[in-house]
């Protein structure tokens, strides 16, 4: 079937459309490769599309204007898109043109894998944060007592805080007397004295040294046979003795480097101005050894009647820890206080101090008889108020009776109280205290100027 003009002049238009196309660029011939040179860069796929659409876009608008002037159907103007098509075969090339997308295409496809590759590490950091298998606890028949107390006597860790790890234990063993004992925590000694074998100290004076010729040349020349105080309070053979640690500087920096051996918490060694010391000794034919100190501070704001307390390793489980609370509670009545230790204590401090106002508040629950408030028994026992109510909290002793809480005593605590009256067998007596409340004037409590 013959073409109208129309058709013709269409086709003619479209043919020098891409013939301009071929020579500027836009198009490639059948037989050329359509990769890129490996030294020409290549370019972003939106920019050569646009390029290649600019000519037959163009062409479009034109037939349009066409159309608008002439008024043909739009099926004529299908038919002969179609025929530009066959004829000018503008797409292929524009498909030639547009094989470099592929590439940027492959290109893109590498993002999805290293996508994947994100997730597998993200799915790793969840397995590495997922937490471990929880085993389940021991029964609770295989915990005992007095193990628990043995484990907390004779270990602990090495020491006081995550900053100071290089800060172990740096003694091994101590030799005090006739006794020879190990080391628990890490003691500011000298440098020359770490790391001996044995460390060698006198039992009166607290004096350290190297080797046994030392200590013996030393014995020969220390006249000291008790603490360097005043003996305040003396039963059978037991001595209590006072010290002020500004008057005695010497004797309290080397009882507190003794004392931090077996304290992990101890901090303070150098600065002894402003405490006193109290310091438990056991008389005999060669003079008054050392069994256990507690200090206190000379003027304390919040009412504490001990800052630091110790029994010698040597003399545990004999009761002399109980005496020295007790003893430190006494002096508070003598003063007209109410006195509780200072905080924190070590685990061995912390069941002492349980276990001695456990007994002290039940004692004073029956020796009231039916009717007896908190304050009471703190009035009684110079233990404040909240040390009370802790331990009643502890030992479950407040019950809820007609709308108001009540102190009731079980029969397992009656029971455990009557088991460690029987285990008793020193105690500590007001009638032997001989002494009276330190005064200090303001001059004098004036430390570090």
């Amino acid at each position: 079937m013959p073409r109208s003009s129309k058709e013709h002049a269409l086709l003619r238009r479209a043919a020098l459309n891409n013939a301009v196309a071929v020579g500027k660029g836009w198009g490639t011939p059948r037989g050329a490769s359509a990769s890129p040179s490996p030294a020409a860069s290549p370019s972003p796929a939106p920019s050569s599309s646009l390029k290649r659409k600019a000519p037959y876009e163009e062409a479009q608008e034109e037939e349009e204007d066409d159309e608008d002037a002439i008024g043909e159907p739009d099926g004529d103007i299908e038919m002969a898109d179609g025929d530009a098509d066959a004829d000018g075969e503008v797409d292929p090339d524009a498909d030639a043109d547009g094989e470099a997308d592929p590439d940027v295409d492959a290109d893109a496809e590498a993002d999805p894998d290293a996508d994947a590759d994100g997730e597998a590490d993200a799915e790793g950091e969840l397995d590495l944060t997922a937490s471990p298998p929880v085993n389940p606890p021991p029964p609770l028949s295989s915990f005992s007592k007095e193990a628990e107390i043995e484990k907390l006597r004779t270990s602990g860790s090495m020491t006081q805080s995550v900053s100071e790890i290089a800060r172990v234990k740096n003694l091994n063993r101590l030799s005090i007397g006739r006794h020879e004992v190990d080391a628990w925590y890490f003691s500011p000694y000298p440098q020359e004295y770490a790391h001996l074998p044995v460390l060698y100290i006198c039992e009166f004076c607290l004096a350290y040294f190297p080797s046994q010729f030392m200590l013996t040349r030393h014995r020969k020349r220390c006249n000291l046979l008790c603490p360097p105080g005043n003996e305040i309070y003396r039963h059978e053979d037991l001595s209590f003795f006072e010290i002020d640690g500004k008057k005695q500087l010497t004797y309290c920096r080397n009882l507190s480097l003794l004392s931090k051996c077996f304290l992990d918490h101890k901090t303070l060694y150098y600065d002894v101005t402003p405490f006193m010391y109290y310091v438990m000794c056991q008389r005999d034919s060669t003079g008054s050894h050392l069994i256990a100190y507690f200090s206190k501070e000379k003027e304390s704001a919040e009412n504490y009647n001990v800052a630091c307390i110790l029994t010698l390793p040597q003399y545990q489980r004999h009761g002399y820890g109980r005496l020295v609370i007790e003893f430190s509670y006494l002096l508070s009545q003598r003063e007209g206080k109410l006195g509780s230790p200072e905080k924190p204590l070590s685990d061995l401090g912390l069941l002492g101090y349980r276990a001695y106002w456990a007994d002290k508040i039940v004692e004073a629950v029956l020796t009231a008889g039916e009717e007896i408030s908190v304050d009471e028994i703190a009035q009684a026992t110079s233990i404040t108020h909240a040390d009370v109510m802790n331990t009643c909290t502890t030992l479950q002793l407040f019950k809820h009776y007609k709308g108001q809480h009540i102190i009731c005593l079980s029969d397992a605590v009656l029971e455990r109280y009557e088991k460690s009256k029987a285990k008793r067998r020193r105690r500590i007596f007001k009638e032997c205290l001989n002494w009276r409340p330190p005064s200090f004037t303001r001059d004098q409590l004036r430390f570090g100027w």
